[in-house]
């Protein structure tokens, strides 16, 4: 593990163990192979966000990559598209049988981690990192700091927009 005083680091390294402890114990339990991308993906379908633009939006992806992403998980019996009860016109994510299966196992294998993690930091540090994640951050805001490119990078910048409008333009 990397080491940083800078939370948000030590926060993607939490997620990271996490995640990877979940996949390697699905593994170990016969399921397949499931990516990083496609472990975000399910875990935003678990908690109802089901439309596949709402999920990249969500993820900052583009809606190709989320389209991909899910299509390599229908094509492996995770999930199936079905027409969007509210607008027929558009898909949502559903877990199929076997989707289902599997995230019955990732809930339990999830609460053994916990515990593992209970037993690992103790039940105080455990349950202080739940309250703090728990509670409400707000929106998201703009850091007061100084800073930014410099008139250098700002010329940068500008010819590097201006050339891909130039491609998009030309393509």
């Amino acid at each position: 593990m990397i080491s940083s005083s800078y939370l948000i680091v030590q926060v993607l390294q939490a997620f990271e163990w996490f995640d990877e402890s979940l996949q390697i114990s699905l593994r170990e339990l016969g399921w397949p192979p499931v990516t990083r991308p496609e472990s975000m993906v399910m875990m935003h379908v678990t908690v109802d966000v089901v439309r596949p633009a709402d999920i990249a939006r969500s993820l900052r992806l583009t809606r190709q990559a989320v389209h991909s992403t899910i299509g390599g998980m229908v094509d492996r019996g995770i999930f199936e598209l079905v027409p969007d009860p509210s607008d027929g016109r558009i898909k949502i994510v559903q877990l199929t049988e076997m989707g289902t299966a599997m995230r019955r196992d990732a809930q339990k294998i999830a609460n053994a981690l916990t515990e593992e993690l209970r037993e690992r930091l103790g039940a105080k540090h455990l349950d202080a990192l739940a309250t703090a994640l728990e509670r409400q951050w707000g929106d998201p805001v703009v850091a007061n700091v100084d800073g930014g490119p410099d008139v250098f990078f700002q010329e940068k910048l500008r010819i590097m927009a201006g050339t891909k409008k130039s491609a998009r333009a030309s393509g």
